[in-house]
């Protein structure tokens, strides 16, 4: 699970339904920049407002566009316990490689996720991977929370999404499970502390970039892997300057691959903020149109 896999956007089409073809078009992207994988249907995916139909239909068409030796991760979090098994049977008879899942959203007690993963885990025999989000699913916020999880079979690794690096760091070290980096702002730390991977939304606006900090660390050359996190962060910053999911839609149709609307209750950017957006990054130097 080592490398980089963009936390993919999920294309729709005006009536709602996978645009295929621009799906197809991203994948290729990505791939062909040299991504080692990718992660559908997470929070970045909009995974948790799309229809589980919908979201199997993604699974199978991103098993199919996906050439050999590249890995797919379904995420399969959804706001019950029976529709995230049945998103991860569905992963599993599709080719997916691995599961994830963030904790399901609401007022849930830490025994209550707990038991949430322990049935996960035992509804296939992908490998699944935990989220740990403290800002987005507070039940899961410490480390002990994550020793407990990970000791639950079929684990496999932790999506980390939280500036708190040492407890990263311990992850691998003490609990021998593998973690990736959630963080876009902090790859080069992540994996200077023990991330072998990232997962990122920004990811998908400038694959090569990340793939290059990626390589640069692997290669110890950690001046250039600074320098291009310095240059990423200026990405980001930018891109922060919006609601992050329309953003990033925009950029990318503006790049010629029509990703469509999000799902509402989220709305497009304005006009004001698309003319904004796009001076922003041509003064940057991130073309808006390729």
């Amino acid at each position: 699970m080592n490398g980089i896999y963009p936390a993919l956007l999920t294309p729709l089409a005006q009536d709602g339904t996978l645009h295929q073809a621009t799906l197809e078009a991203s994948l290729h992207r990505i791939y062909d920049a040299g991504c080692q994988g990718v992660y559908i249907a997470g929070s970045t995916g909009e995974g948790l407002l799309l229809d589980p139909q919908l979201r199997e239909d993604l699974t199978a068409a991103t098993v199919k566009s996906t050439p050999a030796g590249r890995k797919i991760i379904v995420h399969v979090g959804a706001n019950s316990t029976a529709t995230a098994v049945r998103l991860a049977k569905h992963a599993e008879k599709a080719g997916a490689h691995a599961i994830s899942s963030i904790a399901p959203p609401g007022p849930f007690s830490f025994d209550d996720i707990e038991s949430y993963y322990q049935t996960l885990a035992a509804a296939t025999s992908l490998p699944l991977i935990l989220y740990f989000f403290p800002a987005s699913a507070p039940a899961v916020s410490t480390y002990a929370h994550l020793e407990r999880l990970c000791a639950i079979p079929n684990v496999a690794g932790v999506k980390f999404t939280s500036f708190d690096l040492y407890t990263l760091s311990r992850i691998p070290l003490e609990l021998q499970k593998f973690v990736w980096n959630g963080h876009d702002e902090v790859l080069a730390a992540g994996l200077l502390m023990g991330a072998c991977g990232g997962v990122g939304s920004i990811y998908n606006i400038e694959p090569g970039l990340f793939l290059g900090i990626y390589n640069a660390t692997q290669q110890g050359n950690w001046a250039e892997a600074r320098r291009l996190q310095d240059r990423a962060n200026q990405l980001i910053t930018i891109v922060l300057g919006y609601p992050l999911f329309p953003a990033l839609k925009q950029i990318l149709t503006w790049r010629g691959l029509d990703m469509g609307a999000c799902v509402p209750p989220r709305r497009s950017l304005s006009d004001a903020q698309q003319t904004q957006l796009s001076e922003q990054l041509e003064a940057a130097g991130f073309a808006t149109r390729r």
